[in-house]
């Protein structure tokens, strides 16, 4: 695939898996949208819904969200950037994530269409706040090579992030939006090779649920420092094929 040049639009300070941290680590972007990354909004998808018993706790998957070629293509643009052991603007003690991050930002040609196909399955309003009209276009994106594993944690909650009309500076969304969903987006699994990498999810009754990757298919669930947020691990991955997916956040808020 031809990809356009690249560009960082934000560094921030970075964590290392072991601790200690690493100043103006960089996010990325594409100068223009890449053709690669121009989804079609109607690709012949039927995601459906299933959810998840966690004892009261938001928890679901939708399957699929976006075709297997899709899947490969955002795989290969997060290459294009490179992956690093630091992660920007996360800070996490030593030990917990034991795995490789590249964080960019794309724009609506790539996220609009994956929202649309999935908008009728979210839910309308968390705590009061209406289901925001878009996704937040950073994506954090992780590779577990052999034997990385993130530990057991919970996400934080984010604002919303997109880019500047020049594409040069990635800019925070104001207005009142907070993300109040993890979707875990998962872009291999293991009729790819992936050995392990199981999403385990706690659930309010101290039991653990898995959720294996599936290429193509997104697991949500509520997140924010709060007693709803579901703790998780992103389990260990064995192998030569490492295990790739992009945490995008679901934005709530006043209308926009």
């Amino acid at each position: 695939m031809d990809w356009p040049e690249t560009r960082v639009v934000a560094r921030l300070t970075g964590s290392l898996p072991m601790g200690g941290v690493v100043p103006d680590t960089p996010i990325h972007a594409f100068a223009h949208t890449p053709a690669a990354l121009a989804l079609d909004p109607e690709p012949g998808l039927n995601p459906q819904r299933r959810d998840i018993d966690l004892g009261g706790l938001l928890a679901f998957a939708i399957d699929p969200v976006v075709t297997a070629e899709e899947a490969d293509r955002i795989v290969a643009a997060s290459e294009v950037f490179g992956y690093r052991d630091e992660a920007p603007g996360i800070a996490t003690p030593p030990g917990m994530r034991m795995n490789k991050s590249v964080h960019w930002v794309a724009d609506e040609a790539l996220l609009g269409p994956v929202f649309a196909r999935i908008r009728h399955l979210l839910p309308p309003e968390i705590d009061g706040l209406p289901l925001h009209g878009r996704l937040s276009h950073r994506l954090n994106m992780y590779r577990y090579d052999d034997q990385d594993v993130f530990n057991r944690h919970i996400d934080g909650d984010w604002p919303g992030y997109g880019l500047d009309a020049e594409r040069s500076e990635m800019l925070e969304w104001g207005g009142g939006l907070r993300s109040c969903l993890s979707m875990l987006l998962y872009l291999n699994g293991a009729d790819d090779g992936v050995v392990g990498g199981q999403t385990r999810l706690l659930g309010r009754d101290g039991r653990w649920t898995d959720v294996t990757p599936v290429k193509g298919a997104a697991l949500f669930f509520r997140h924010g420092f709060s007693t709803d947020s579901v703790v998780h691990i992103g389990a260990r991955v064995s192998g030569p094929v490492p295990k790739y997916l992009a945490r995008i956040n679901v934005m709530y808020g006043p209308p926009g």
